[in-house]
Order: C-alpha cells, then sequence, then structure tokens
C-alpha cells in the first residue's frame, strides 16, 4: 500500500481559500472553520482568523479577498512547514470545508 503524498503548499492555498470563504460567510459557516482549524493548529490561530473577517467585513480595496487569501496561504504553509504533522488533518480540513461551502460559489 503506498502512502499518499501530501503537497504542502497546494494545502496552503487551498485552506487559505476555504478560510476566505468561510470567514465572507460569517455565521455558522466561520465558526464550524475556525472550531476545525483550531483543532488542527491551536486556539492561537482564532485571533488572527477574527481579524481577516473583520478586513473582509470593512473591506474598501476590490482585491481585499485576494489579499487575504494570500496572507494566510503563506501563513498555513509556514505553519505546515514547520509542523509537518498536520498535514493530513489539515488536507481533511479542506475537503471537509469544499463540500461544506460548495454552495457558496
Amino acid at each position: 500500500m503506498e502512502a499518499a503524498v501530501l503537497h504542502q503548499p497546494r494545502i496552503a492555498w487551498d485552506a487559505a481559500r476555504m478560510l476566505v470563504t468561510a470567514a465572507e460567510a460569517g455565521g455558522a459557516h466561520f465558526e464550524w472553520f475556525a472550531d476545525e482549524l483550531a483543532a488542527v493548529l491551536g486556539s492561537a490561530w482564532r485571533q488572527p482568523l477574527e481579524q481577516t473577517r473583520t478586513q473582509l467585513a470593512a473591506a474598501v480595496r476590490p482585491d481585499v479577498r485576494s489579499v487575504e487569501a494570500g496572507k494566510w496561504r503563506f501563513r498555513l504553509e509556514d505553519a505546515l512547514r514547520t509542523r509537518p504533522d498536520v498535514s493530513a488533518p489539515m488536507h481533511s480540513l479542506v475537503r471537509s470545508a469544499r463540500v461544506r461551502f460548495a454552495h457558496l460559489g
């Protein structure tokens, strides 16, 4: 049986996109994603998530979604490189978020 190869930069990018989608949607979507991300990476990640949600809600720039996703891609890729043990749980979170947020576009 072969082990799956997890591409950390791709996981980070997909997670960043799902994170921004959750932050824009707010409510239960955001709470679910924030709780799941905290379960994977730790509760210290909650505050930056709240800041992203605030940034998106108060957006004055048309590219704020892309800017926030880029910041998160960098943060998450760094976390995955320093803690490779969280790659599989993060990948699982991304897959679950895709299904859960499919209707959000």
